[in-house]
């Protein structure tokens, strides 16, 4: 029999990289992560190409760029003829494997408009084999589960407010009506390690995403009062929210767009204080703390199991969470907290790289074209991301990359943002980009509002130095470095076919 090779890919939604590596690290109990860490490759400068989840995750699983798949809202619908990660595992054989959710919208032209696809954001991309419905507004075999275990909850929205175990009217912080082991996060886990044990003759893929620490923020006992709110490092932030809004133009209406409110279900008058900021804080870190103990119940059956060694085992995140920092919540932000991200990689083979942490700049697109690679089949043209494989070996790569590169669009659809309605763009132009450095991050807009420049080796997010005259040369090279990477990284879908008087003729952009 051939040499087994299984891949598992683990997303955590909203994990911040901080919380392994960075200001909340030692503040929040991860220990089966942080064991995994030892005997894998942490990539520490990694960041998720585009916000908010369905865009996020579409440049995870296809490895494009959000300027190229285009998918960059929520509900903004992924071409169907998009390779993914999915369509491509199936030309080596393999069925790929979904536990959980890819938060993407079907192509319109595809379907009858009565299809069910078409009435939901959160629909499995094109390609994977859906083992498990596990999706945040819908959840059905989950509330059957619970329904089964003898919860009475009634709607379903109920299953994200929280009860007071006193009986008292419920507060931030009181626990979930369920129970730990029937958490959601506790069934995706259980029914992952129910299933998978038939596969132990087949070389498989499978991709299991978590949807916590993603809100509403509630959590079961313990986890729900683990981390004493006093206790859990305040925001990094500006003095106060209108000193945070005065960076930039774009600060005012983010702060507008999200708040603590939208995270806590059954609270009318929530109000944005620091005493429920600390509460959100805590919260956020025991339901990342729930989820490293169930990774810690797969790590163990990959090993029990004696697969460990034939698996490529991946765990990232879709994109960050400001969790209050700057006076901000959510990740339709600029700064690093939506956007950095934990990668832990652990390679079959390479234990020589055991613990090690790579600093170069890795990007959320390159998981695919890695998990390719290392499967043996070919990268798609239209791929962006670049194999991690050397990397992961520590051998020298030339020319790897030297900075990172995010984007977001802020635009609505339906009814204008509220940075739309603040400035008055209009849907093309309400969208901007991230360059990171190391040193500096830009951030251009392509509608009319002045660039962004942190200066990290200065007051960083603290302060826009982009008009200061000394950091004039500055602008101009990463400004021409931003326009020189979008260059490069046009839609590369057909533009390296050539058709002949012998035939079509194709140079593969990845060799």
């Amino acid at each position: 029999m051939q040499h087994r090779r299984n891949v598992l890919l683990i997303t955590i939604d909203q994990l911040r990289a901080d919380c392994l590596t960075g200001a909340l690290a030692a503040h929040v109990d991860l220990p089966n992560l942080r064991a995994l860490m030892q005997e894998a490759v942490t990539f520490e400068q990694h960041y998720t190409v585009t916000c908010p989840c369905g865009p996020a995750r579409v440049s995870l699983l296809t490895g494009q760029y959000a300027m190229n798949h285009r998918s960059v809202r929520n509900g903004t619908p992924l071409r169907h003829d998009t390779p993914n990660i999915a369509t491509e595992m199936r030309r080596a054989g393999y069925v790929p494997m979904l536990f959980g959710y890819t938060d993407t919208a079907a192509d319109p032209r595809v379907h009858d408009r009565n299809d069910p696809a078409l009435k939901t954001y959160e629909y499995p991309m094109h390609g994977f084999h859906e083992m498990l419905e596990m999706r945040m507004e819908m959840s059905f075999p989950w509330r059957a589960h619970l329904r089964g275990r003898g919860y009475d909850f009634g709607g379903y929205d109920n299953v994200y407010r929280p009860v007071s175990p006193e009986g008292r009217a419920p507060r931030l912080g009181d626990p979930a009506f369920y129970r730990a082991e029937d958490s959601d996060t506790a069934f995706l886990t259980d029914r992952f390690l129910a299933t998978m044990p038939g596969y132990e003759t087949e070389s498989w893929f499978a991709h299991l995403t978590y949807i916590r620490p993603h809100w509403p923020l509630i959590a079961p006992e313990p986890y729900n009062r683990m981390y004493d709110p006093s206790n859990v490092p305040v925001p990094a932030r500006a003095a106060s929210a209108r000193d945070a809004a005065a960076l930039h133009p774009f600060m005012g209406p983010a702060q507008l767009r999200e708040t603590p409110a939208k995270a806590f279900l059954g609270f009318p008058g929530f109000e944005v204080n620091d005493a429920n900021t600390q509460a959100a804080r805590a919260v956020y870190l025991g339901l990342a703390t729930e989820v490293d103990h169930h990774v810690g119940r797969i790590v163990a059956w990959l090993k029990q199991a004696g697969i460990y060694d034939d698996t490529l085992l991946i765990v990232t995140a879709d994109h960050g969470e400001m969790l209050g920092d700057h006076f901000a919540w959510g990740k339709m932000a600029v700064f690093d907290a939506a956007y950095h991200i934990p990668l832990i990689v652990r390679l079959p083979g390479n234990g020589a790289q055991a613990g090690a942490r790579v600093q170069v700049p890795t990007e959320s697109i390159d998981v695919m074209p890695t998990v390719l690679d290392w499967i043996g089949v070919d990268i798609p043209n239209p791929v962006d991301g670049h194999s991690l494989l050397p990397v992961l070996r520590g051998d020298p790569v030339p020319g790897w990359r030297r900075s990172s590169f995010s984007e977001l669009d802020f635009s609505g659809i339906g009814a204008p943002s509220v940075w739309q309605e603040a400035f008055g763009t209009g849907i093309s132009e309400s969208c901007l980009g991230i360059l990171r450095d190391g040193r500096f991050t830009l951030i251009e807009f392509a509608c009319d509002l002045p660039p962004i420049l942190f200066d990290h080796a200065g007051r960083g997010e603290f302060a826009n130095v982009a008009e200061k005259p000394e950091h004039a040369a500055d602008m101009a090279r990463l400004t021409r470095a931003m326009l020189r990477h979008r260059m490069r990284n046009m839609d590369h879908t057909l533009s390296l076919d050539q058709i002949t008087g012998n035939g079509p003729v194709r140079v593969s952009r990845h060799r």
